[in-house]
């Protein structure tokens, strides 16, 4: 467990849900972002010495760059398949509204690009369906990537019960902050994990729920996870915990100074 930084409690969710959950975040984040610092220290990447040659500046480079660096099936672990759909449309991307529900708009401006991956754990053995995703977000600038994790915890306080999709809800969630060098965490500049219940109307609950995102640069990578009837807490953890650690060596491989 993260020894937590920032630490907010809410109140618990109600009502009935059934879709895919929430991926990734941003409301605040400005509309206009600066051309991509590449040259300037690199003081906020965990622990990866940058290469400023490597860092995408074009959304052809970053689609390229998520490509390379987003969780597959494999990175959760062997019982792990696609979901239908399994790629999000880059097109768009989940925005958490006043109303404290989750909806598909454009990416912001500040965004270069990004995209998300839908998987599950099969029902098995009187055990439900584990739902899964990861995310991967190439921001324009460092900024506009730390203004999606600050926006992360401000949601949490904003909307104590969440609908990620019709029929979906999330509640009773905690979230806690750890920078980089905090409580262990040396594997990105920012970390963030949320735990809560989760509640659908065709698998029933509640649930556990766990999400996780990372920033390091101008990136973010997140990973959500959704339990069911038989699965344990331990199970979503070990699941979502190895893709966000996938994800974050794929990230550290893809920018780091060649010897």
């Amino acid at each position: 467990m993260l020894a937590p930084l920032v630490l907010v409690a809410c109140s618990s969710g109600g009502g009935s849900p059934g879709g895919e959950g929430r991926s990734t975040r941003a409301t605040g984040v400005a509309t206009s972002e600066p051309a991509p610092d590449i040259t300037s220290g690199i003081e906020d990447t965990g622990d990866i010495e940058a290469d400023p040659a490597r860092l995408p500046t074009s959304r052809d480079e970053a689609l390229a760059f998520i490509d390379l660096v987003i969780a597959d099936p494999a990175s959760f672990g062997p019982d792990v398949i696609r979901r239908s759909p399994y790629e999000s449309d880059p097109a768009t991307w989940p925005v958490l509204g006043t109303d404290c529900v989750w909806q598909q708009q454009k990416p912001l401006s500040s965004v270069l690009a990004t995209r998300g991956r839908s998987f599950e754990v099969p029902a098995a053995g009187g055990k439900g369906p584990v739902r899964l995703s990861a995310v991967v977000t190439v921001h324009r600038s460092r900024e506009g990537a730390r203004w999606e994790m600050a926006e992360s915890v401000e949601e949490t306080m904003r909307c104590p019960t969440q609908q990620l999709q019709k029929g979906e809800l999330i509640g009773s969630l905690v979230a806690a902050a750890l920078p980089h060098g905090e409580g262990g965490q040396v594997n990105s500049a920012d970390a963030l994990t949320e735990i809560g219940q989760y509640k659908s109307s065709t698998l029933g609950g509640p649930f556990p729920y766990v999400w996780q995102q990372a920033q390091t640069l101008q990136f973010t990578v997140a990973v959500t996870g959704k339990g069911a009837k038989g699965r344990t807490e331990e199970e979503l953890d070990e699941l979502t915990n190895q893709a966000q650690a996938a994800m974050l060596l794929r990230l550290k491989s893809a920018v780091e100074k060649q010897s």
